[in-house]
């Protein structure tokens, strides 16, 4: 029986994929084998001993301690792509409204109220306030060309406006799903130069964290609209709020309320809608789910931000072990592993060995099964991280 702790409210749909004979779901739960969980901060949480896995439904795993749980062997899982088609639909409503200001012409229209017969009239007399460029024809700059921006890419090509497009580590998949009609910028700059419109779809990181600063914004077209619904940090407000000043951008979009951004009327702060559909929240949690399913119940590693991806399509052999051992990346891990298990009698079926920086993933399966003897030998060798059974 493995027991999941859930950390926020998950969509009944993903939960569901749980079956209910092999698992235990709760928000309180003594000695969890992995936790699932959407906006919690775990920075400050004492994580139980006996976790292996936390997975994160959505794709920012900021509010979750990345190098900790590294240390500690926990696989952490993300679902990128799952809100995908959300996020890109808010963009695209984002690139209207950035234009077109229907929102303050809504709100305007409402003080006509008690003005009766007379409504009609004053709506069109003061209709030209409100006035905003089209988008067909315009230069749509995407920065980062994962799920989400590719996505936006295509969407902008259909509705008829020029897309250049950024990723230096842009994925053979990512590059299949591009229109042809997306242009490659050579150089972050000649992107910023071009466009009537940014918008930005990288992650957030050590190396990212500012990203949109005034050396970036000094390269861009006076006049740009700025569009930011991946992650508050890869802007400096401040350099956004001097630009603004300087006419140099003509409105800024994000997902990211503050306090001196909801003071400009040429920002318009959203409450991290970005995912906010029914549809992406259960896309989310059943892929997360799925994820810590294949990983409790087979050992396999797919969308890991913290460790490679590392699969046997195999079963685990029946009256067999499968062994996972999550390992530092040092030379000769292997040989020790491989030893321990030649003095258990093991004999080795098949073996998958992954690394990523400075941390390796083994599956090992072996004909015969394997008692705690053997993986506290496992354990016993330096560099090991964690080591876990799975008895077919």
């Amino acid at each position: 029986m493995y027991k999941i702790q859930t950390l926020n409210k998950i969509s009944a749909t993903g939960l569901s994929n749980f079956p209910l004979e092999n698992y235990e779901i709760a928000s309180e739960i003594l000695n969890p084998d992995a936790i699932l969980l959407r906006s919690a901060d775990m920075h400050s949480m004492e994580l139980p001993a006996t976790v292996k896995a936390v997975a994160r439904a959505g794709a920012g795993t900021n509010n979750i301690p990345i190098p900790a749980m590294t240390e500690k062997g926990v696989v952490v899982f993300n679902t990128p792509g799952a809100n995908a088609n959300a996020v890109k639909e808010l963009v695209i409503a984002a690139l209207l409204f950035s234009s077109r200001p229907v929102h303050k012409a809504a709100e305007w229209v409402k003080t006509l109220q008690g003005k009766g017969d007379e409504i009609p009239e004053l709506a069109e007399k003061g209709k030209s306030q409100f006035v905003g460029p089209e988008l067909k024809g315009k230069t749509l700059g995407v920065i980062g060309l994962g799920a989400i921006g590719a996505m936006v890419a295509n969407t902008a090509i259909e509705l008829g406006m020029k897309v250049i497009g950024y990723d230096p580590y842009l994925s053979v998949d990512a590059a299949w799903s591009l229109s042809r009609a997306v242009q490659k910028a050579e150089s972050l700059d000649a992107l910023l130069s071009k466009c009537d419109y940014i918008t930005v779809h990288i992650p957030q990181t050590n190396d990212t964290k500012g990203f949109i600063n005034a050396e970036r914004i000094n390269t861009m077209k006076k006049g740009v609209r700025l569009i930011n619904l991946a992650r508050g940090g890869l802007v400096v407000n401040k350099d956004i709020l001097a630009a603004i000043e300087a006419e140099k951008i003509a409105l800024y979009v994000s997902d990211f309320a503050d306090e001196e951004l909801l003071k400009n009327d040429k920002v318009i702060c959203l409450p991290h809608l970005g995912a906010s559909t029914p549809e992406a929240e259960e896309n989310c949690a059943v892929m997360a789910v799925n994820q810590l399913r294949d990983f409790l119940e087979n050992g396999n590693i797919v969308n890991s931000v913290n460790f490679p991806k590392c699969r046997m399509d195999a079963a685990v052999p029946k009256n067999g072990t499968r062994v996972c051992i999550a390992n530092k990346n040092i030379p000769n891990m292997v040989g020790q592993i491989t030893t321990v298990l030649a003095d258990a009698k093991c004999n080795i079926s098949a073996m998958v060995n992954q690394n990523r920086a400075d941390v390796a993933y083994n599956i090992i399966d072996v004909e015969n099964k394997l008692d705690d003897s053997v993986a506290a030998k496992l354990s016993a060798i330096d560099g090991i991280i964690s080591v876990r059974l799975i008895n077919g």
